[in-house]
C-alpha cells in the first residue's frame, strides 16, 4: 500500500512538469547532395539540446525538426547545421568547413547570401 501511495504521489508531482514542455516542429531547407549529407545534417541537428527528432529529405532538401522550445530555438539548430558544413535558410556554412566536405557532398552555393 505504501508503495502504491508513493508511486501515485510521484506521478502527481511529475505530471505537471511534462505539461510545460513545448514541443515544436519546423521545416526548412538545408543544402546537401547525398546520404552522407543526410547523416551529417541530422546528427548536427540532434546534437542541439532539446531536439527530439530530425529528418532530412534528399529529394526535397527539406529538414523537419522537432524540438522543445523551452530548451532551444530554431536559430540554434540552423547554426549547428551550418557549422557542420551545410547552408540553410538562415546561416551559411563557413567556407573552411564546406571545403573539407567530401566531393559528393559539395552543393551549389551561388544562391546563398553571406553573413
Amino acid at each position: 500500500m505504501k508503495r502504491i501511495m508513493l508511486s501515485l504521489l510521484t506521478l502527481l508531482l511529475i505530471a505537471p512538469m511534462a505539461m510545460f514542455a513545448q514541443s515544436k516542429t519546423e521545416k526548412f531547407e538545408v543544402k546537401g547532395q547525398c546520404g552522407m549529407c543526410e547523416k551529417r545534417i541530422e546528427k548536427a541537428a540532434k546534437s542541439v539540446e532539446g531536439v527530439t527528432s530530425a529528418d532530412w529529405n534528399l529529394e526535397t532538401k527539406m529538414l523537419v525538426v522537432t524540438f522543445d522550445d523551452t530548451k532551444t530555438q530554431l536559430d540554434n539548430i540552423q547554426k549547428a547545421i551550418a557549422k557542420a558544413g551545410h547552408d540553410n535558410g538562415k546561416h551559411k556554412a563557413p567556407d573552411e568547413v564546406y571545403d573539407k566536405l567530401p566531393g559528393c557532398c559539395k552543393y551549389d552555393r551561388s544562391d546563398v547570401k553571406k553573413e
